[in-house]
C-alpha cells in the first residue's frame, strides 16, 4: 500500500490538522540508520545520546502557537498520508541553512508549525498541498539557531484530501522532492525506506488514480427524457 502509517508522519498531520488520527496500519518510527541512508526503526543514531530522543520525527513537540498559520489545513480531517524522504549520504548530514535554500529555490514557504510548506498559488487558505519537516524530533525549522541545525533527513508528506486532487498533489511533491535532493546531494527515498525508483512512482501515480476516482463526487441523476 502506498501509504505511510508510520507515527512520523501520523504525528506530523494530526498537528497541521489538529485532528484525530485515522485508524489502521501499523506504524513505524522513522529514524535513519548508521549508513545515513537506510532508514530504520528504533535504531539510535550516533551521538544522538543513549536514548536516541531526537532521532524521531514528530511535530508533537512542537510550539503549538508556532507563529504563522500559513499552511495550516483548512480542513481537520483526512484519511491517506503519502511520503517521502530525502536523506544524506553516508556519513554525512543534511545542514539547515543549506535546507531553507533549497527549499525556497523549489518554491516552499516556512509557516505552520515551524515547518515548510507548498501551498496553492494564490490560494493559500486553501491549506498545504504538501509540507516537509526534518526527521530530527522535534521536526520543525528552529531559524534563530538554523546554522546550527543538522539533520539525517527531511520528511515530505501530502495528507489527502488536500486542496488539488491526490494525483496533482503528488505530481506537484515529487519535483520538488527530487529537485530538493540534487540541492542537498540528497537520496530519494519512498515511505518503505527505499530508493524511489520509476516502477514505484508508476506504482503510486496509479494508487492515487483510484483514490482520485474512489473520491469523486457521484454524478447527478439526469431525468430521463419520454
Amino acid at each position: 500500500m502506498f501509504v505511510s502509517h508510520n507515527k512520523a508522519t501520523m504525528e506530523a498531520a494530526h498537528q497541521l490538522s489538529g485532528s484525530a488520527e485515522p485508524t489502521g496500519g501499523e506504524r513505524r518510527e522513522p529514524v535513519l540508520g548508521d549508513d545515513g541512508v537506510t532508514v530504520a526503526d528504533g535504531r539510535v543514531e550516533p551521538g544522538m545520546g543513549s536514548e536516541g530522543e531526537q532521532a524521531e520525527l514528530g511535530l508533537a513537540d512542537t510550539d503549538a502557537g508556532a507563529a504563522s498559520d500559513l499552511g495550516k489545513r483548512a480542513t481537520q480531517d483526512f484519511d491517506k498520508i503519502v511520503s517521502l524522504f530525502v536523506a544524506a549520504r553516508a556519513g554525512e548530514q543534511l545542514r539547515g541553512e543549506d535546507i531553507v535554500v533549497a527549499a525556497e529555490k523549489t518554491g516552499l514557504v516556512f509557516g505552520h508549525m515551524n515547518v515548510f510548506h507548498r501551498l496553492v498559488e494564490g490560494h493559500p487558505e486553501r491549506g498545504p498541498i504538501f509540507s516537509m519537516a526534518s526527521i530530527m524530533k522535534p521536526g520543525s525549522f528552529d531559524m534563530a539557531n538554523i546554522r546550527a541545525m543538522e539533520t539525517p533527513a527531511i520528511a515530505f508528506f501530502l495528507t489527502l484530501p488536500a486542496p488539488l486532487t491526490a494525483l496533482d498533489a503528488w505530481e506537484k511533491m515529487l519535483p520538488t522532492v527530487q529537485r530538493m535532493a540534487e540541492l542537498l546531494d540528497g537520496v530519494v527515498l519512498d515511505d518503505s525506506r527505499n530508493a524511489l525508483g520509476r516502477q514505484r512512482i508508476a506504482h503510486i501515480r496509479d494508487e492515487l488514480r483510484a483514490y482520485d476516482r474512489q473520491h469523486q463526487a457521484p454524478p447527478l441523476t439526469k431525468t430521463p427524457r419520454w
